[in-house]
């Protein structure tokens, strides 16, 4: 229970995104497309919160996805609706920008 509430509040580990990343992770940006179309991560997928029910084929549920968006509050919808849908392995990567300088 102690984890979980350090979790909550960001307390816990910190993710290693650029590690994920080069093993082979997929960014799937939330935000809307005209937000994607305004700056992105590099092979980033864009799949808006919205549409998120409608995940390409070629993101399985056992694959390391990373969400992000503009500030961390669509992606952490978005891992908790991954992860309902059966994917394992959802991290949140909160703001594109943020995570984008995490990254490289």
């Amino acid at each position: 229970m102690i984890s979980s509430i350090k979790k909550l509040f960001g307390l816990g580990p910190k993710e290693d995104f650029k590690a994920l990343v080069k093993n082979g992770a997929k960014i799937v940006d939330v935000r809307t497309r005209g937000e994607y179309a305004s700056g992105h991560i590099k092979g980033s997928i864009n799949i808006p919160l919205n549409e998120l029910n409608k995940v390409p084929k070629n993101l399985k549920p056992d694959m390391a996805v990373i969400t992000c968006c503009a500030s961390g509050m669509r992606s952490s919808a978005a891992k908790s609706q991954l992860k309902a849908m059966g994917f394992t392995k959802v991290y949140n990567g909160g703001g594109w920008y943020s995570l984008n300088n995490k990254i490289h």
